[in-house]
C-alpha cells in the first residue's frame, strides 16, 4: 500500500496547491497574497520602493545598476483570469442534463424475467447425421448421461442446467422442457412471454440428440412417440417468444439458425419500414458456424459451449490445466474442490471469479463499439454474464477449430493480450490449490493481478492524454472499487483520470462507474471522503442529471456533512458546496431534501465564520457557499422565507466588498434569488398567517435592495451583470410601484409639464420643489438625486384604490414639503407617489405586502438607468431589459447636440446632482438622457400632453411617449407583458434575464484541478525574453546622447474625421495605436505601412477619448481605452483585424460636480500597483485595483478646482501626480495614510490649467515635469518643497501636449502653432519639428498628442489634421 499512500499524499498536496485554477501570476513567481488574489502586498510594494530608493538612480553615472534595473519592469499581471476570457461573448453553460453527456446511462435497464431450457438429448439414441469418434465427449452439465438410467439422467441434466443458470440470474422464473414436441415448445414459449411481460426471455436449446438444423434454419424436436424428428422453423419460434429475447443454440451447424434468423429480421424490417420502425431486440449465441460440427474430443464436455456460458471458471481452469506448467501437480478433481464461494472475493474461488469478470469486461470494453458494449454488457445482468462467458467460449472452442457466433456480431477476442493476464492470475491461484485443499486453515494469498493492473493504469496516467488511446484498465479500476484493500488507491487514480477532462468523465461513466461511486457514499471511511467529493465534483461538472440519483439515495447528506467538517481544506469543501449546488439546481426534491438536512444554516454559519478580508478564507469556498445558497432558494418560497428569517442578507452583505469579483458576484446572486419574484402578483388573497411575515419580508427586501444598490457600480462586469439580474427580479415583484415612480418623473402635470422632468425646474410655474437630503445606510448624507424630486400639483386629489389612499401628487400633506429629510424608511409608501402614514393609519387593510420606501424605488430606477448605459454591451442590454420590465423602453439612440437655445440645468437640479456614493454613474435623469440612452415610456400619460410641451421635451430629451392601449385599469400603466397577475406568472418569468454566474463558475470544475496548465513555461520564457530586451533598450536609452529628434521615419494619414486625439507606441513591435475624438481606434504597423485593425470603442452617441494605455505590456498586452465620460474599456487581440474582444469595462468615475455637463475624465494606468487612477470634473480621485476590479481608494480633493492632467509613476507603485486647472501640482501616494504627499503651485506666471504632467526618468520618486496651457514647462522636485528649479518658456500661450520619456533624458512639447520642441532634463532645447511652407518639409497640423516609445528613442505625434508621424534621432535612423 506504500504506493497507494504516496498517491494519497500526492492527491492531497496537489489538490491543496492546485484546486484553485492555477494563476498565471503564480506561474510567474509573483508574490501573491494568501487569499489567492493577485495584487502585490503593500509590504512587498513598500519593500520594492525602499530597495529602489537605495539604489543608484541618477544619470550622473550612467545607467542604474543591474540590481535595481528590475525596478523598471513591473511584475504585476492583471485581467488574465478565467472571467476575462469571453465575458461579452458566449454565454456559459453549466453541467448538462441532456444531450451527449447522458449517453453513458443505459437507456433502459432490463432484466431477463423468464428462462426456457429446451433439451433434446434423446439419451442412448444418436442422431442419423452424427458419426461419433471414440473416446468421445459425453459430459452434459458435467454429468455422464450413461452413468444412470436415460430418463433419470435427462432429468438430472435438466435440473443441473437450471441451477447453473440460476447462479447468474437467481430471480428469473425457469421452465424446463425435456425432449419436447413442437406443441410443448409452443406452449412453453407463450407461457414464458406471458409471464415475462415486457422483460427479456432466454431460450436455451441443446440439440445434441437431434439432427443438425436445416439450411432454412429449422431446429429439430420430437413427435409424441419419439419415432420422428419434427422441424420447427425459427420464424415460428420467434413469433411465439416475441421481443425482447435471447437465444442460446448449443448444437452443430448452429450458424444455420443465425443466418436464417438474420434473413428473417431483414425481411421483417423491410416489411415494417413502411408501417413504422420495428424495435426488435433479439440476441443470439450459437456454438459454431454453419459448416462446423461441435468438438468431440474427450478433453471437452459434450456441451462445451453451455459449460463455457454457465460454468466459466471450471471450464477455463480445466482447459488451462492441460496447457499450464503445473499440469503435473494438478488433476481435474482438485479443480472441483476449489475452496470458497464465487461471491466471496476473499476466497480462492471468489478471487478467480472476480479476476475473470475484470478480464472479460476489459476485453469487451476495449474491443466493442461504445453502444454495443452498453447494450450487451451494461443493460441486463444475465446478458452481460453470458457475453462475458461467451468470450471464454470463443477462446476455448477456437482451440478446437470451432468458431462460436453471436448476433450482434462481436469482433474476434480470442487472442486479446488480457487473456495472458488471466492465465498468469489463474496459474498463481492454482499453485496454492493443493495446499489449500489439504489444509483448510491455510491462509490464501491474494493474487497481485489488481495491484499490477492499477500500476499499469498509473503509468498510463503519467503519459496519457485525450489524443492517445484510452486506458484499457478502466473496467478493472471499476472492479477494484469493490475491494476494500485496493479501493483508496483506485479512487485516487480514478480522480486523476477524471481530472483530465470531460472526455475522461464520459469514458468512466460509460464503463459503468456511476452505481459504484453512488454506493460508496454510504461508507463512513474518513480517508475516502476527500477523493469521493472530488470524483463527484468531476461527474456533476459534466452531467447534472445525477442530482436525481443522489437525492434518491440520500447522497446529499454525505456532502452536507463534509461541507460542515472544519478539518477538510476549504478548496475541498468548495467542491462539496458545488456538488450540493448542482443537487438543488432546478430540482425541487433536491431543494426540499437539503433544507430538511439544514443546509441553509450550515452555509450561513460558514459564511459568518469567514470574516471578510480574512486571509485564511479560500475565495472559491465563499463563492460556492453563496452559489449553493442562491440555488437552494431560487424560486422556492419556503427556502426564501427561511433565508429571510435567518437574516441571510446581513450575512451576505459583507461579501459584497470581498476582493475577488467571483465572490462578490456569487453574493449578489444569493441576495437576488432571496427576492420573491411573485411578491406583488401571486399573493392576491394571502391569508392572515402570511401577514405576520410581511414586515420581516419588507425589511429584508429593503435591506437586500440597498445592498445591491451599493454594487451597481462595481468594477467587474461579472458583478454588475448579477446586479442587473437581481434588480430585474425586484422589478418583476414590485412592478407597479416602480412603474409609477418612474412615470412620476416623466408624467406631465397641468401647469408644469417641463417641471415634471427633473432637470428643469420651471420657476413661477406654480409648483413647489424641494430636494431633501436623505440619510443613506452607509452613512454619507448626499443630496437626493436619487430620491424623487417632490412635486405638488395644485389640484392634488387623494383617490382610494386597492383599499389604500393615493394622491396624484407625490405628497399628500404639505407638511412634509418644508425641506424635512425623508430619513424614515416607513414614512411613505406609495403606488403612484408618496402616501403619508397619517392618512393610511387605521384605514387600510393591507391586502398585499406593502411596498418599500418610495425613495428606495427611485434609487432603483436610477440604478437601472445606470446599468442601461453601462460600458459593457452585455450589461447595457441587461439594463435595458430591466427597464422594459418597469415600462421604460429604449428607442433608437439619437445623439443630443446641445444648442445655445437649449435650456441649461437649473440650480435646483445642480444641488441634486451629486450622486449616491457607490451607486450612480449618471448623476441625474438629465445625464441619463444626455445622448446616452433616449428612452420611451411604455406607459401613456394620464392626460394627453400639450403638443407644445411635447415637442420641447423631444428636443431636449429625445423622449417619446408612445400611447399604448390601457390593459390594466388597476395600475393605470399599460404593459401588455407584465401587468397581468396570477397563474400566467410562469410564462412572464421566462422574460426575466437569467443569471450566468452559476453556469460560469461551474466551468472551473470541468477544467483540470490537479495539474498546472501546460503553457506556463512558454509564458515564462516569453516574459524573460522581453524583460531582457527591455533592460537592454533601457540601458541604451539612459546612455543615449540625443542630438535632435526630427527624422520622420513614418507618417500615416489616419483618416480620422476629428483629428488624432491620443496615441501610443507598442514596446516590442513596430505598431502605433491612435484614436480620434469620436473613439475610432486604428492600429498601424509603421515599418510595413499597413493598417492592422480599426474599430469603434463603443456605439453610444456621446463620444470623447481621454487616454490610451497598455496593460501587461511585458506579456500579452491589453489596450485600455479611457473615454472622456470616465468609462474604461479594455480590449485584447486588438491588433488582429476584426478579432478584438472586450476583456472588461467599468465606469471609473462616479458622479460629477454640480452644474457640470461633462466629466472630462483624466485617467492613468500604473502597472506596478495594478491600479487605475481616474479623476476629472469631480471632487475626488478614484483608484481602482484592476486585479480585484474594485474601487480601493477615493481620495478627496482639497480644492474646488478639477484635475486637468494625471500621471502615475512607472517605478513606484501607488505614487502619482496630478495637475489642476488652477495651476497646482499635487503628489499622491496611496501607500501613505494621508495619501497627499505634497502640493505646490509652480505655474504662477499666468494661472492657467496644467495640460501635461509626468515623472522625470530615473528612480527618484519626487521629480516632476509639468506644462501649463500658457506654454511654460516647470521642473519640480516635490520631495524638497522649494519652488521649481527650472522653467522653460516653451510655447507662448499655446502649449497643447507634453511627453516625457520613461528612461531617456528627453521631453517633448507640442503647440497649437504646428510646432514640436525637444528638450533635455537640463532644459536645453535639442531640436524642433516645425511646419515649413516648403515643398520638402514635413507638414504637420496643430499638435494634439505626443507619446514616446517606452524603451526606444522614438516619438509619435498626432495632429489635428488626423496625421500620425513617428520621429527618430538622426543617429538611430538606421532602424
Amino acid at each position: 500500500m506504500a504506493l497507494g499512500d504516496s498517491m494519497a499524499s500526492r492527491f492531497s498536496q496537489s489538490s491543496m496547491a492546485l484546486a484553485v485554477v492555477s494563476n498565471h501570476l503564480e506561474e510567474l513567481n509573483i508574490s501573491t497574497s494568501t487569499t489567492g488574489n493577485n495584487s502585490i502586498n503593500h509590504e512587498d510594494g513598500e519593500r520594492s520602493v525602499r530597495d529602489s530608493e537605495t539604489a543608484s538612480s541618477s544619470y550622473v553615472g550612467g545607467a542604474a545598476m543591474t540590481t535595481t534595473s528590475m525596478a523598471y519592469l513591473p511584475q504585476t499581471l492583471v485581467l488574465c483570469e478565467l472571467r476575462h476570457d469571453a465575458f461579452e461573448g458566449s454565454l456559459p453553460s453549466g453541467p448538462s442534463d441532456s444531450g451527449l453527456v447522458s449517453k453513458w446511462r443505459p437507456r433502459d435497464r432490463m432484466k431477463t424475467g423468464c428462462v426456457a431450457l429446451v433439451l433434446c438429448l434423446n439419451i442412448s439414441v444418436d442422431p442419423p447425421d452424427v458419426i461419433k469418434i471414440s473416446p468421445c465427449a459425453r459430459m452434459e452439465c458435467w454429468i455422464d448421461p450413461f452413468s444412470m438410467a436415460p430418463q433419470k439422467a435427462l432429468e438430472t441434466i435438466g435440473r443441473t442446467l437450471n441451477q447453473q443458470y440460476e447462479r447468474w440470474q437467481p430471480r428469473a422464473r425457469y421452465k424446463i422442457s425435456l425432449d419436447p414436441t413442437v406443441d410443448e415448445v409452443k406452449k412453453l414459449c407463450t407461457t414464458c412471454r406471458k409471464y415475462a411481460k415486457s422483460e427479456r426471455v432466454l431460450f436455451h436449446y441443446n440439440g445434441h440428440g437431434v439432427p443438425k438444423p436445416t439450411v432454412n434454419g429449422e431446429i429439430w424436436l420430437f413427435n409424441k412417440s419419439y419415432t420422428q424428428y419434427i422441424p420447427l422453423p425459427i420464424g415460428d419460434l420467434d413469433s411465439w417468444l416475441k421481443t425482447p429475447s435471447i437465444y442460446v443454440f448449443d448444437c452443430s451447424a448452429a450458424g444455420m439458425i443465425v443466418n436464417a434468423f438474420v434473413e428473417l429480421q431483414d425481411w421483417t424490417a423491410a416489411a415494417s419500414a413502411s408501417s413504422g420502425p420495428s424495435a426488435r431486440d433479439c440476441i443470439l449465441l450459437a456454438a459454431c458456424e454453419a459448416h462446423e460440427t461441435l468438438p468431440q474430443s474427450a478433453e471437452f464436455p459434450a456441451d462445451v459451449f453451455t459449460s463455457c456460458l454457465t460454468t466459466p471458471i471450471k471450464m477455463a481452469l480445466r482447459w488451462f490445466c492441460t496447457r499450464s506448467l503445473l499440469r503435473e501437480s494438478l488433476d481435474y478433481s482438485l479443480i472441483d474442490r476449489i475452496p470458497g464461494r464465487q461471491t466471496d472475493r476473499k476466497t480462492l474461488l471468489g478471487e478467480l471469479n472476480w479476476i475473470f469478470t475484470a478480464v472479460t469486461d476489459t476485453i469487451a470494453w476495449n474491443v466493442l463499439p461504445h453502444d454495443l458494449f452498453q447494450r450487451l454488457f451494461r443493460q441486463d445482468l444475465l446478458v452481460a454474464s453470458l457475453f462475458r462467458n461467451f468470450l471464454l467460449a470463443e477462446r476455448i472452442m477456437r482451440s478446437a477449430n470451432c468458431s462460436p457466433l453471436s448476433h450482434p456480431i462481436l469482433p474476434p477476442t480470442h487472442q486479446h493480450h488480457m487473456w495472458d493476464a488471466w492465465d498468469m492470475a489463474a496459474e498463481i491461484c492454482l499453485s496454492q490449490l493443493p495446499t489449500l485443499v489439504e489444509d483448510p486453515n491455510a491462509e490464501f494469498q491474494p493474487s497481485p493481478f489488481f495491484t499490477e493492473q492499477l500500476t499499469a493504469f498509473e503509468v498510463w496516467l503519467d503519459h496519457g492524454s485525450d489524443l492517445k488511446k484510452p486506458p484499457e484498465q478502466l473496467p478493472i479500476v471499476l472492479q477494484v472499487l469493490l475491494s476494500q484493500c485496493h479501493r483508496f488507491r483506485a479512487l485516487v487514480l480514478l480522480g486523476r483520470f477524471l481530472d483530465m477532462g470531460s472526455w475522461a468523465v464520459d469514458l468512466a461513466l460509460s464503463v459503468g462507474i456511476f452505481p459504484y461511486v453512488l454506493k460508496l457514499l454510504q461508507t463512513t471511511t474518513p480517508e475516502l471522503r476527500q477523493i469521493l467529493v472530488f470524483i463527484w465534483t468531476k461527474i456533476l461538472a459534466l452531467d447534472k442529471s445525477c442530482q436525481v440519483d443522489l437525492v434518491k439515495d440520500g447522497g446529499h447528506a454525505y456532502f452536507i456533512r463534509f461541507l460542515d467538517s472544519v478539518e477538510a481544506y476549504p478548496e475541498q469543501r468548495a467542491m462539496a458546496a458545488f456538488v450540493l449546488a448542482v443537487i438543488v439546481d432546478g430540482h425541487r426534491r433536491g431543494q426540499e431534501a437539503c433544507i430538511e438536512a439544514g443546509l441553509i444554516h450550515v452555509c450561513l454559519r460558514h459564511l459568518q465564520v469567514s470574516s471578510p478580508g480574512d486571509s485564511q478564507t479560500e475565495p472559491l469556498f465563499l463563492q460556492w457557499l453563496c452559489l449553493c445558497l442562491g440555488k437552494l432558494w431560487e424560486d422556492f418560497a419556503e427556502a426564501q422565507t427561511m433565508g429571510v428569517l435567518a437574516d441571510a442578507s446581513a450575512v451576505l452583505a459583507p461579501l459584497l466588498s470581498e476582493p475577488q469579483p467571483e465572490v462578490r458576484a456569487a453574493a449578489v446572486f444569493a441576495l437576488g434569488t432571496v427576492l420573491d419574484v411573485g411578491f406583488d402578483t401571486s399573493r392576491d388573497g394571502a391569508g392572515g398567517e402570511e401577514d405576520c411575515d410581511d414586515d420581516e419580508k419588507v425589511r429584508s427586501e429593503a435591506s437586500i435592495v440597498k445592498n445591491l444598490l451599493n454594487v451597481v457600480s462595481d468594477g467587474s462586469p461579472l458583478v454588475r451583470a448579477e446586479v442587473a439580474v437581481a434588480l430585474a427580479r425586484f422589478a418583476f415583484g414590485h412592478n407597479k410601484h416602480l412603474k409609477s415612480v418612474a412615470a412620476a418623473y416623466w408624467k406631465p402635470q397641468p401647469n408644469s409639464v417641463l417641471a415634471a422632468l427633473p432637470a428643469f425646474a420651471v420657476k413661477g410655474s406654480g409648483s413647489g420643489y424641494t430636494t431633501p437630503t436623505q440619510y443613506m445606510p452607509h452613512g454619507s448624507i448626499v443630496p437626493s438625486a436619487v430620491s424623487p424630486l417632490l412635486r405638488v400639483g395644485e389640484n392634488s386629489q387623494p383617490v382610494v384604490r386597492d383599499g389604500r389612499v393615493f394622491t396624484s401628487s407625490p405628497l399628500a400633506t404639505s407638511g412634509i414639503l418644508h425641506g424635512s429629510p425623508l430619513s424614515d424608511d416607513s414614512s411613505q409608501h406609495s403606488d403612484s407617489g408618496i402616501v403619508a402614514d397619517s392618512i393610511t393609519n387605521g384605514v387600510v387593510n393591507h391586502a398585499r405586502p406593502r411596498p418599500l420606501d418610495n425613495a428606495l424605488y427611485s434609487q432603483c430606477v436610477l440604478a437601472m438607468c445606470t446599468l442601461a448605459k453601462d460600458p459593457s454591451p452585455r450589461i447595457a442590454s441587461l439594463g435595458r431589459r430591466v427597464l422594459s420590465i418597469i415600462g421604460i423602453e429604449s428607442v433608437v439612440a439619437k445623439s443630443v447636440r446641445s444648442t445655445p437655445g437649449n435650456a441649461q440645468p437649473s440650480e435646483s437640479m445642480a444641488n441634486a446632482s451629486t450622486s449616491l456614493t457607490g451607486l450612480a454613474r449618471s448623476s441625474s435623469w438629465f445625464d441619463m438622457n444626455g445622448g446616452h440612452l433616449p428612452l420611451t415610456f411604455r406607459t401613456p400619460p394620464v392626460s394627453p400632453p400639450r403638443p407644445s410641451y411635447l415637442t420641447g421635451m423631444r428636443r431636449v430629451y429625445s423622449l417619446e411617449f408612445r400611447p399604448h392601449l390601457m390593459n390594466s385599469p388597476d395600475s393605470g400603466l399599460a404593459d401588455p407583458l407584465l401587468a397581468t397577475a396570477g397563474p400566467s406568472g410562469a410564462s412572464e418569468r421566462s422574460f426575466l434575464p437569467q443569471s450566468t454566474i452559476y453556469n460560469w463558475s461551474c466551468g472551473h470544475f470541468s477544467k483540470p484541478l490537479l495539474t498546472a496548465t501546460d503553457d506556463s513555461e512558454e509564458i515564462i520564457a516569453r516574459r524573460e525574453e522581453r524583460e531582457k530586451l527591455a533592460l537592454d533598450r533601457i540601458a541604451k536609452c539612459q546612455h543615449s546622447a540625443v542630438n535632435r529628434l526630427r527624422d520622420q521615419i513614418a507618417s500615416w494619414d489616419a483618416k480620422f474625421e476629428t483629428g488624432t486625439r491620443t496615441g501610443l507606441l507598442q514596446p516590442f513591435s513596430p505598431v502605433v495605436v491612435a484614436s480620434d475624438e469620436s473613439e475610432t481606434i486604428r492600429i498601424w504597423n509603421y515599418e510595413e505601412s499597413t493598417l492592422l485593425n480599426s474599430f469603434e470603442n463603443h456605439d453610444y452617441p456621446d463620444k470623447g477619448i481621454s487616454k490610451l494605455c497598455l496593460v501587461n505590456e511585458l506579456d500579452e498586452s491589453l489596450l485600455l481605452v479611457a473615454s472622456s465620460d470616465g468609462n474604461v474599456r479594455i480590449w485584447k487581440d486588438y491588433t488582429s483585424k476584426g478579432q478584438q474582444k472586450l476583456v472588461t469595462a467599468l465606469s471609473s468615475i462616479q458622479g460629477h460636480r454640480p452644474g457640470v455637463r461633462s466629466v472630462n475624465a483624466v485617467v492613468d494606468w500604473q502597472q506596478q500597483s495594478g491600479c487605475l487612477f481616474a479623476s476629472g470634473e469631480v471632487s475626488s480621485i478614484m483608484a481602482w485595483d484592476l486585479d480585484k476590479e474594485q474601487l480601493v481608494n477615493t481620495i478627496p480633493l482639497s480644492s474646488d478646482c478639477s484635475i486637468s492632467a494625471l500621471s502615475a509613476s512607472h517605478i513606484h507603485g501607488g505614487q502619482f501626480v496630478a495637475g489642476f486647472s488652477d495651476g497646482f501640482v499635487r503628489l499622491y501616494d496611496t501607500r501613505t495614510p494621508e495619501m497627499l504627499v505634497s502640493a505646490t503651485q509652480p505655474h504662477t506666471q499666468r494661472l492657467e490649467k496644467i495640460v501635461g504632467i509626468a515623472f522625470q526618468p530615473g528612480l527618484e520618486p519626487g521629480k516632476i515635469v509639468s506644462a501649463s496651457q500658457a506654454g511654460y514647462i516647470q521642473f519640480l522636485d516635490l520631495r524638497h518643497l522649494r519652488d521649481t528649479y527650472l522653467t522653460i518658456d516653451a510655447h507662448r500661450g499655446s502649449l497643447t501636449a507634453l511627453a516625457v520619456h520613461r528612461h531617456a533624458p528627453l521631453i517633448a512639447s507640442g503647440s497649437a502653432k504646428q510646432l514640436i520642441k525637444i528638450f533635455n532634463l537640463e532644459g536645453e532645447q535639442l531640436g524642433s519639428i516645425r511646419y515649413y511652407p516648403s515643398f520638402m518639409a514635413h507638414k504637420i497640423g496643430s499638435v494634439s498628442s505626443l507619446t514616446f516609445h517606452p524603451y526606444e528613442v522614438l516619438l509619435a505625434a498626432g495632429t489635428a489634421d488626423a496625421c500620425v508621424s513617428i520621429y527618430a534621432d538622426a543617429t538611430s535612423t538606421a532602424r
